[in-house]
């Protein structure tokens, strides 16, 4: 699952944080997973999630950071090992707090690759910027970060994008400004077109943007997936719809 939290510290009236937190023990409850990717995310919100995702671990968290700091959060069951991880910024400097000079924020990458029993997995947690040019970096960023880990490990990667399908950052994930024979770098989405809209801005109209992805490569194939709309106690959990897919390991 990915979602964009949307950060606590905003002044969202009714849809305050305050008011929201109680969708989540609900949420999660009805929907089992294995990893999240949370995007927004205060430190306030980490360790309320943390507090009641009591059968997960997580990454991707800043220590310290500043009081307005927003990470993008990987949950995982326990049932799985963190053997490697990394967070860095979209920058030309990744290792260092920085951004692109065209960014509005520093925006950042978590990844981690878990083990579970004898199986492997790369999971990608990510927030762009709204810039054209700063996506296309982004991109290639991470593109070029997966490609240094083990080629044959699944990958799945998860995020707000603030950018449409077929976009130009899209197509560098999709493979679509590749030549054939980097096709088996690229990834594919879970969704086809139509593709459903995501961000809503509370309102829960159907027809937004589909700005937050769950896409994927290697030895995994989509089973289920779908967008979440439900209302908890008549409430929208955050501006963002969450996106759900299941997968199964390729025989």
């Amino acid at each position: 699952m990915t979602l964009n939290l949307r950060f606590g510290l905003a002044d969202d009236g009714p849809n305050n944080w305050r008011y929201r937190k109680k969708c989540f023990p609900s949420l999660f409850e009805k929907y089992r997973i294995d990893f999240i990717g949370f995007q927004e995310a205060n430190d306030f919100q980490t360790d309320f999630l943390n507090n009641i995702l009591t059968e997960y671990d997580f990454i991707g968290k800043r220590s310290p950071s500043p009081p307005f700091w927003q990470n993008n959060i990987i949950f995982f069951k326990k049932t799985w090992t963190c053997i490697y991880q990394e967070h860095f910024f979209l920058s030309p400097t990744p290792k260092i707090p920085s951004r692109f000079p065209e960014s509005l924020w520093p925006r950042q990458c978590t990844i981690g690759m878990f083990k579970n029993s004898d199986r492997t997995l790369i999971c990608a947690n990510t927030h762009f910027d709204f810039d054209v040019s700063v996506q296309i970096e982004s991109a290639k960023l991470i593109m070029t970060r997966l490609s240094h880990l083990p080629s044959d490990v699944p990958v799945i990667l998860v995020g707000d994008f603030n950018a449409l399908p077929l976009s130009p950052c899209y197509n560098i994930f999709t493979g679509q400004d590749q030549k054939p024979d980097r096709k088996e770098c690229h990834l594919k989405n879970v969704f086809t077109r139509p593709f459903p809209g995501t961000h809503h801005e509370f309102t829960g109209d159907l027809n937004g943007d589909h700005i937050d992805w769950i896409l994927y490569r290697g030895r995994i194939v989509k089973k289920d997936y779908m967008v979440v709309r439900d209302t908890i106690h008549g409430l929208y959990p955050s501006d963002h719809f969450p996106v759900y897919a299941t997968f199964q390991w390729e025989t």
